[in-house]
C-alpha cells in the first residue's frame, strides 16, 4: 500500500484554459471539477480586463406564483459546464473573440423590492461602468427594470426584444407597481423603450382582458405569438424580428417560460404551447449582426426542474446571446 503524500497534488487547481482567458480546458480538468462559474470561465477578479461580464441576481420576491428563481443563477452555471469554446452554428469562438468573465452574484434584499431594485441598478452601473457588456442571470423578471435603466443611461431608448409567454406590461399586482409582471410597463412609462422598435416573442396563454394586447401595443411592443411558429417558417419570423429591431441598440430580455414546459419545466409560471429550445436558439442566432448591447435570462426555478432540462436550455440560450454580441476588441 503506497503512503499518502504529505502534500496533495494541486496541479489541477491551476485551471488550465483552452484559450487565454477562456473556459477551463475540459481535456485536462474534468467538467464536473473546478469552480462553478458560467461555462467554467474565469472570475472577474482574475480577468479584470473583461469586456463582457456574466453575473447573477438571485432575487424572486416579485413572483406572483411559484417561487425559486433566486436559485436560478447557480443552477444555470451548473448546467453550463458542457458548453464548449467553438459555436459551429455561427462559426465563432465567443470566448476568444471577446474576454468574458463571471462576476458572481450580487446580494440583494429579499424582503424589500424597492431596496433590491436600487441595489441591482447600482451594481449593474458599477459593472458596466468601464463599457462592459452585461449578461445577467436571474432571478425573476422584476430585475429587468433596473437593468433597462442602466442600459438606457448609456445607449438611450432601447429596442427591447422580450422573449416570454406573458406580456409583463400589466400595471400592478396587489397594488404593487414593481413585480415580475410589470417591468415593461414601468420601463415604457419611464421612456426607456424605443416604441417603434421593441417586440415580444413567444406570447401565449389566457389573458386578463382582450384589452391587454392593445395596451401592450400602446406601450411600444409589436408581437410574435407562439402560435406563429406553427404557421410561419423560422426564416420569416427571424426576418420580422430583424426588421423590427433595425439598427437600434437591442436589449434582450429572455424569460425561460417562453419555452414549452416540455423543454423548460423549471419555471414559475409555465404555459402550454410554447417554443421549442431549437426554435429559441435559432431566433437568437438570427440576431447576429445586430447591435445587441446586453441581455438578461430570468425565471429559472430549479426546484421544478428535472434532469437539468431548464438549466441546460438557459445555458445554451446565454451561449448564443454571448455569440451574437458585437466584437469590439
Amino acid at each position: 500500500m503506497s503512503a499518502v503524500p504529505e502534500t496533495p497534488d494541486t496541479s489541477a487547481l491551476a485551471q488550465p484554459r483552452s484559450a487565454p482567458g477562456g473556459p477551463v480546458d475540459a481535456t485536462v480538468v474534468p467538467r464536473y471539477a473546478g469552480e462553478n462559474t458560467f461555462a467554467r470561465l474565469p472570475r472577474l477578479q482574475d480577468q479584470p480586463g473583461a469586456d463582457t461580464v456574466v453575473w447573477g441576481v438571485p432575487f424572486d420576491t416579485g413572483v406572483s406564483y411559484r417561487p425559486g428563481a433566486r436559485f436560478g443563477p447557480g443552477h444555470i452555471r451548473q448546467s453550463s459546464r458542457l458548453l464548449r469554446p467553438y459555436n459551429p452554428a455561427l462559426d465563432t469562438a465567443p470566448f476568444a473573440s471577446r474576454l468574458v468573465a463571471d462576476a458572481g452574484d450580487v446580494g440583494v434584499n429579499p424582503f424589500d423590492i424597492g431596496s433590491a431594485l436600487e441595489t441591482i441598478q447600482r451594481a449593474a452601473t458599477e459593472l458596466a461602468g468601464t463599457g462592459r457588456k452585461l449578461i445577467t442571470l436571474g432571478g425573476d423578471h422584476t430585475i429587468a427594470l433596473p437593468l433597462l435603466r442602466v442600459h438606457h443611461a448609456r445607449y438611450g431608448p432601447l429596442a427591447v426584444l422580450h422573449f416570454d409567454a406573458h406580456l409583463d406590461t400589466w400595471d400592478t399586482y396587489f397594488g404593487s407597481p414593481y413585480t415580475h409582471g410589470t417591468p415593461f410597463r414601468r420601463a415604457s412609462e419611464e421612456g426607456l423603450i424605443d416604441h417603434a422598435h421593441s417586440m415580444h416573442v413567444g406570447l401565449r396563454g389566457p389573458l386578463y382582458s382582450r384589452l391587454d394586447l392593445a395596451e401592450s401595443k400602446r406601450l411600444g411592443f409589436a408581437a410574435v405569438h407562439a402560435r406563429d411558429f406553427a404557421r410561419r417558417s423560422l426564416d420569416e419570423i427571424i426576418e420580422r424580428v430583424r426588421i423590427r429591431l433595425a439598427d437600434r441598440p437591442v436589449y434582450v430580455s429572455l424569460d425561460i417560460d417562453v419555452l414549452d414546459p416540455a423543454f423548460a419545466p423549471g419555471t414559475g409560471t409555465p404555459e402550454a404551447g410554447g417554443m421549442s429550445s431549437r426554435e429559441l436558439l435559432e431566433v437568437l442566432r438570427g440576431l447576429d449582426g445586430l447591435h445587441v448591447v446586453g441581455a438578461d435570462l430570468v425565471e429559472v426555478s430549479p426546484a421544478y426542474d428535472h434532469a437539468e432540462l431548464t438549466g441546460i436550455a438557459a445555458a445554451h440560450a446565454l451561449y448564443e446571446l454571448i455569440s451574437v454580441l458585437p466584437t469590439e476588441r
